[in-house]
C-alpha cells in the first residue's frame, strides 16, 4: 500500500474486515431474472475464485440508473452468501468509472410530472447497496480509472480496496447543480484529514489518484497501462483471504507523491478558512486570505463557491458537520431525507434549476433560489435534515444483522 505519509496528518478513515460469518442458506436473489437493459448495463465476468461486476454505460461515463443499482444489489447479495466465491471486484468501462447517478434522466423524469416513488425507489436501493459496500464481509476491490464523480464513490470507496490510477478523477460537484454529496459522502468526506472535506464538498473540486492515494481515499494505486496485468493476477487468484488480494494489488503497485501544484499543499490554509461555522464565514476568510496573500487559489476557491446553489452550501456544511460524529448508517438515512426534500421542489427547486442550467440546456446560468446566504433561513436548513412525513418512507438498513463499518 503507498501513502504519502508527511503532507497530511493521519486520517480516521480506514477499514476492517467483518466477522459476521457466512450464512449457510442459500440467497435465492441469484435466480432473479434481469431485464435485457440491466444486462448490457452491469456485465458480469465469472472468474476463478471471484466476480467482476462492470458498469457498462460509457457513453453516460456509467451513470447509474435505478436498473442497473437494482442488478448490482441483487448480485452482490448473492456473491455474498456464495461460498465458491472468495472476492468481489467492481470496475467500469469506457474512460469513466462511475459519474454518479443519471440525473439528467430523473431531472427529466420528475420534471415531467413523473412518479416521485420511482426516484424514492432508486434512491433507497442506492443508498441500501452503499451499506451493504460497507459491510461486505468478503474483500472487495474497486478499480477506479477514470471519472469518479457523486455516488460513483458511494459504491466503491466504503469498500475494503480502492485502486486509482493515472486517469482517475475524483470529485463532488453536486453544489454546482443544488443537491448534496450522497450516497455516504457524508460519511467519507467529513473523514477526511482536517476540513479537506468540507472544501470538496463545498467546491467541487477535483482530485487525481496520486491526491487520493495521499489523502486514504485510495489503498492502491497503478498506472492504466498495468491494469491488464493487475486484473489478470487478481482472475487467478483462489482465495478469499484479504491479505493476499491486498499482496496481487500491491504487486502491480506504484509509489506516488502529490506534485507541487497540489491543492493538499494548501491544507493549512483550507484549515483556516474552511473550519468556520457557517457558509459566510468561510466566505469571508478566503476573501481576508485573497487580500492578504493574492493567491489565485483563493480567488478561485471564493469563486466555484460563489457560482453554487446557495441553499446547498448551507445544506452540505449541515451534512458534512453532523457525518464527522455519525456511523455510516446514520448518514444514509439522513442524506436519504435530505435527497427527498431536494428533489421535492417544496422549499427550493434549485436542483432543477442547477441540473437544467449545466447539464441540459448548458447555458451554465442557473437562477438560485433562494438567490443568496443571507435569505436562507435556519428553518429551511433543518427541514432537509427533519424526519420524513408520511407521504415518503424512511430509509430502513439492516443494522441488527451487520457489523458498523467501524
Amino acid at each position: 500500500m503507498q501513502r504519502f505519509k508527511t503532507l497530511l496528518p493521519r486520517s480516521s478513515f480506514s477499514l476492517r474486515t467483518h466477522s459476521r460469518p457466512f450464512s449457510a442458506q442459500p440467497n435465492y436473489a441469484e435466480h432473479h431474472v434481469d431485464d435485457d437493459d440491466s444486462q448490457q448495463q452491469i456485465l458480469v465476468e465469472g472468474r476463478a475464485k471471484s466476480r467482476a461486476a462492470i458498469l457498462n454505460r460509457p457513453s453516460s461515463l456509467n451513470s447509474l440508473t435505478a436498473a442497473m443499482v437494482s442488478r448490482l444489489k441483487r448480485l452482490y447479495d448473492s456473491w455474498e452468501e456464495n461460498s465458491d466465491i472468495g472476492f468481489v471486484l467492481m470496475k467500469g468501462s469506457g474512460r469513466a468509472f462511475c459519474s454518479g447517478a443519471d440525473v439528467v434522466r430523473l431531472y427529466h423524469s420528475l420534471n415531467g410530472g413523473g412518479n416521485t416513488e420511482e426516484a424514492e425507489q432508486f434512491f433507497k436501493t442506492l443508498y441500501s447497496f452503499v451499506y451493504l459496500q460497507g459491510t461486505y464481509l468478503k474483500p472487495h476491490v474497486a478499480i477506479l480509472d477514470g471519472i469518479t464523480m457523486g455516488c460513483g464513490s458511494g459504491i466503491s470507496l466504503p469498500g475494503m480496496f480502492r485502486v486509482v490510477t493515472d486517469k482517475t478523477i475524483f470529485s463532488h460537484p453536486e453544489a454546482q447543480i443544488g443537491f448534496h454529496p450522497d450516497a455516504g459522502a457524508s460519511y467519507i468526506l467529513s473523514r477526511l484529514p482536517g476540513y479537506l472535506g468540507e472544501y470538496l464538498a463545498l467546491t467541487g473540486d477535483k482530485l487525481n489518484g496520486v491526491e487520493m492515494i495521499a489523502c486514504r481515499l485510495a489503498t492502491h494505486y497503478s498506472l492504466n497501462a498495468r491494469l491488464p496485468w493487475l486484473e489478470e493476477r487478481l482472475g487467478k487468484l483462489i482465495t478469499d483471504e484479504p491479505s493476499v488480494v491486498e499482496a496481487s494489488l500491491a504487486q502491480y503497485g506504484d509509489l506516488v507523491y502529490p506534485d507541487r501544484s497540489s491543492v493538499l499543499h494548501k491544507i493549512d490554509t483550507i484549515d483556516r478558512c474552511f473550519s468556520h461555522d457557517t457558509v459566510e464565514q468561510i466566505i469571508e476568510a478566503l476573501e481576508k486570505e485573497a487580500a492578504e496573500s493574492y493567491d489565485e487559489w483563493c480567488m478561485t476557491t471564493l469563486r466555484k463557491i460563489k457560482e453554487a446553489s446557495p441553499l446547498s452550501l448551507k445544506v452540505i456544511l449541515r451534512s458534512i458537520r453532523e457525518g464527522r460524529f455519525e456511523t455510516l448508517d446514520q448518514c444514509l438515512v439522513r442524506e436519504y431525507r435530505m435527497t427527498l426534500r431536494g428533489i421535492s421542489k417544496q422549499v427550493s427547486s434549485d436542483f432543477f434549476e442547477g441540473v437544467r442550467a449545466r447539464m441540459v440546456d448548458k447555458d451554465f446560468a442557473p437562477k438560485w433560489d433562494p438567490p443568496s446566504l443571507k435569505e436562507i433561513s435556519e428553518d429551511m436548513v433543518e427541514y432537509y435534515i427533519s424526519p420524513l412525513s408520511e407521504v415518503a418512507s424512511e430509509l430502513v438498513l439492516p443494522t441488527a444483522l451487520r457489523e458498523p463499518y467501524m
